[in-house]
């Protein structure tokens, strides 16, 4: 029997939802919920130094917003271009809550326990912080767990955001 992987330890960091268009998401969770301000970034490359997708390089493109309800982060992500999992998500399953954010303190252990326990890499991201850190990476849960999880070892400082809403007086 492997040993329990320490993913979960923590606790869910993120919820991530795919959503057909990002500024009417966030101003309905701004507006009916008061979650917010939002943070918004365009994912892709050169912005994303390195991208992966099903075990080669890629190069697809998302706008995300970032905001947190209590503890927890949520990500809007609206896929833009190229093949990812959120435009396979998207085909299969629809719009909707797509993956679990974990934080973890070293991606390359994680992602080799996580190979050790049977779960491959499916697509991966990084080189997004002002020093040229920050990975994410997500595993192949969706069939045994229902939802994707994304192991994120965060930058230690984020480039400042395209824009914020509301947009700051």
């Amino acid at each position: 029997m492997h040993k329990p992987l320490p993913f979960l330890q923590n606790g869910v960091t993120q919820v991530c939802i795919l959503v057909p268009k990002l500024e009417p998401a966030v101003e309905a969770y701004y507006h009916k919920f008061g979650i917010g301000p939002w943070h918004f970034y365009t994912y892709k490359q050169p912005f994303v130094k390195k991208m992966s997708y099903r075990g080669k390089p890629a190069n697809y493109a998302s706008r995300i917003a970032l905001s947190y309800f209590g503890p927890t982060r949520i990500e809007l992500i609206e896929p833009l271009e190229g093949e990812s999992l959120y435009t396979e998500f998207i085909r299969e399953h629809g719009y909707g809550v797509h993956h679990f954010g974990l934080l973890v303190d070293s991606m390359e252990e994680s992602l080799k326990e996580a190979k050790d326990a049977g779960f491959d890499m499916t697509m991966d991201g990084s080189g997004f912080g002002l020093d040229g850190d920050g990975h994410y990476a997500y595993l192949d849960t969706e069939k045994m767990f229902g939802v994707a999880l994304e192991l994120i070892e965060r930058p230690k400082g984020r480039v400042k955001p395209e824009k914020i809403y509301p947009p700051e007086e």
